[in-house]
């Protein structure tokens, strides 16, 4: 375990345990050296699918001092994270926590998946201590390939609603993102619009553009149709999808609302965010948003929303400080910069949210256990393949 360091703004009750920690140090080292009991280490090869126990500590002895008053108030050795987020989006908050609590962040980015197969490779010599990552569906994947452990947080509990969680405790959903339908106004009418499930009428035809279905979001999109609606119909839909394709799929969803835009195509599926993020540069984009599947009814299940998020990595040495740095990003603080900088929506109720998100207007959103995405997702993609949605 680490040596813990104290944050200089600790009371005078931490300098005095503080100070009595020291003392025991010192006097052991005048001592024979005692052998501590540790678990069995057992290192997997690159080609295993799962990572096994490893030596590490466990929740109660590392995060004993996080559970003070303030959870902030103690500074941890540097926490190493994995992450498949931007870095640009990312780094302005690890930078801001590391202001808060004097723990030191050191960020490596890569896709989800190379990052995956990374700490498997690595096995229990991996530095990584936190896996930070987009989707629902991936969060599950890492869980299901034995790669994160329980996050033994009840301020993340309390912060972060269950439905935005994994039901083991292995992750936690750190911001939301809407998946919804956007339209040109100079050709459609919000009127005309309705759900995801309508896209997929005749009246679309040549009207219609999407990203590939080889994109995690979307595949977490069809999976919550299959969750809501059964396989049977969920085909049905996405093949109507294909047939009113006015383009090839897009790589990105960027691309596909400037498709828009340019008049190639009248409407589309893509996240909020990347929304949000045009109109910062450009206040003048001329495609608008529509909240699909409102209203009443049986195909008023709610917007899809999905979540970026993290877990500890099973191998982490620095379990406390891991700990810290996912409850910081579910605290108010934090939960604002996802809404201001990120154009994501807090996961954390009761936050604010910036002026953009709420000139969106509200919307009903669906309230489906986002570990449903990952639980279906082969089943999603393979669907989507029968479907002819590339």
């Amino acid at each position: 375990m680490k040596l813990v360091m104290q944050h200089p703004s600790r009371s005078a009750l931490t300098l005095a345990v503080s100070a009595i920690l020291a003392t025991s140090m010192l006097a052991s080292c005048a001592k024979t050296e005692e052998t501590a009991e540790t678990e069995t280490v057992e290192v997997d090869t690159p080609s295993d699918d799962v990572v096994e126990e490893a030596n590490i500590d466990t929740p109660a002895e590392q995060v004993a001092e996080a559970t003070d008053a303030d959870p902030f108030a103690t500074a941890y050795d540097t926490v190493t994270v994995y992450s498949s987020r931007n870095e640009q989006l990312i780094q302005p908050l690890l930078d801001q926590f590391t202001a808060t609590t004097g723990t030191p962040v050191e960020l490596i980015t890569d896709k989800e998946g190379p990052l995956m197969e990374r700490m498997k490779a690595e096995g229990a010599n991996s530095p990584a201590d936190m896996f930070l990552t987009v989707d629902a569906g991936n969060l599950w994947q890492a869980g299901e390939q034995g790669l994160l452990q329980p996050l033994g947080s009840s301020l993340v509990n309390n912060n972060v609603p269950a439905k935005y969680r994994s039901a083991d405790d292995l992750w936690t959903g750190l911001s939301l993102r809407a998946r919804t339908i956007f339209y040109d106004p100079n050709d459609v009418s919000p009127s005309d619009l309705s759900t995801y499930a309508d896209l997929a009428d005749p009246k679309w035809k040549g009207k219609l553009c999407l990203r590939t279905s080889k994109k995690v979001y979307n595949q977490s999109l069809v999976s919550s149709m299959i969750e809501h609606y059964g396989a049977e119909k969920t085909e049905e839909i996405v093949k109507g999808w294909v047939a009113n394709l006015a383009a090839p799929v897009f790589s990105n969803d960027t691309k596909m609302l400037e498709a828009i835009a340019s008049g190639q195509c009248d409407v589309g599926i893509a996240n909020s965010y990347y929304y949000g993020r045009i109109l910062e540069e450009n206040p003048d984009f001329s495609v608008k948003i529509f909240w699909a599947n409102q209203g009443e009814g049986a195909e008023a299940t709610g917007t899809h929303v999905n979540v970026s998020g993290a877990g500890i990595v099973k191998t982490s040495d620095n379990v406390a400080g891991a700990r810290q740095l996912i409850e910081w990003l579910s605290s108010e603080q934090a939960q604002e910069e996802y809404a201001s900088g990120d154009k994501e929506y807090p996961v954390k109720e009761g936050v604010d949210e910036s002026v953009m998100l709420r000139s969106w207007g509200p919307f009903k959103q669906d309230d489906i256990n986002v570990t449903v995405f990952g639980q279906r997702q082969a089943e999603a993609t393979q669907l989507m393949d029968r479907a002819g949605y590339e």
